[in-house]
């Protein structure tokens, strides 16, 4: 995939992610930075950053409980190591760090 086309189908998943959780009702305060991140910090201090990776064609997210990678397969971005989605995964992140259910509803 050309860096071009990455970037401008990460930067659309990362808008898509923001306003996801802007919509979850969920206290998380989200800043974007430049460059294609998404820096999250919850009530309780801890911080969550998602970001595009243009060189490895990934939006990687370190979380308190790690970090994850996730690659563009058949519409969706699924972690490399076991195939998770993006979204289920940053559903149960986010759920995990807030101390409370975060639903996550992925809008086209």
């Amino acid at each position: 995939m050309e860096e071009s086309a990455f970037n401008a189908l990460a930067e659309a998943e990362l808008a898509r992610i923001e306003s996801a959780l802007e919509a979850s009702g969920v206290d998380i305060d989200i800043e974007p930075k430049p460059g294609g991140i998404l820096e999250l910090e919850f009530d309780n201090g801890t911080k969550m950053i998602i970001n595009r990776h243009t060189a490895a064609r990934e939006i990687w997210v370190a979380a308190k409980s790690g970090g994850f990678h996730f690659r563009p397969l058949d519409g969706r971005w699924v972690n490399t190591r076991d195939g998770a989605d993006l979204w289920a995964m940053l559903a149960a992140l986010a759920s995990a760090q807030a101390g409370e259910p975060v639903e996550l509803n992925r809008a086209d």
